[in-house]
């Protein structure tokens, strides 16, 4: 009887853990979703670009090389979106801050690019991950990635 109740007991603790679970996340259809959307912009403006796309936890959800474009901005399409998903802020701000007295002090910071292309992600006031772009200049990467999250709406 001892062990029918422990069973019990253990068997419902999962149907409310499951049940708990209520907080957004970022799919890997709208991850998709969001990629295909920077891709069509950026192929529409004639720039070759990476598109990166991580989860809250920074982990890499879906990952772009357009044909032609450098090496180089892959690992800078990530480390915006790091900063951003890291931060909960578009990566220009970052680049702003820079712009202003004293902002070397960001250099400093720990997985900061402080370069236009990095914006968070938000479902229903959530962060639930970010987009990074790099492969033309930050404004037009800032551009792109901005297009992209339409794709959200």
């Amino acid at each position: 009887m001892k062990k029918l109740f422990l069973t019990f007991l253990i068997l419902c603790s999962f149907g409310l853990i499951s049940q708990a679970q209520t907080k957004p996340y970022l799919t890997l259809e709208e991850a998709i979703k969001i990629a295909d959307a920077a891709q069509a912009k950026s192929t529409a403006e004639g720039w070759n670009m990476v598109i990166a796309i991580l989860d809250d936890g920074g982990h890499l959800v879906s990952l772009r090389k357009m044909d032609g474009v450098q090496t180089g901005s892959i690992d800078v399409a990530l480390g915006k979106a790091k900063t951003s998903v890291f931060f909960k802020r578009p990566s220009k701000a970052f680049e702003d801050m820079m712009k202003a007295d004293g902002g070397g002090r960001i250099s400093t910071l720990p997985n900061v690019v402080a370069i236009e292309g990095g914006l968070p992600i938000f479902k229903d006031g959530v962060l639930v991950g970010a987009i990074g772009i790099s492969g033309a200049t930050s404004a037009q990467d800032g551009l792109v990635a901005a297009a992209a999250l339409e794709a959200m709406d």
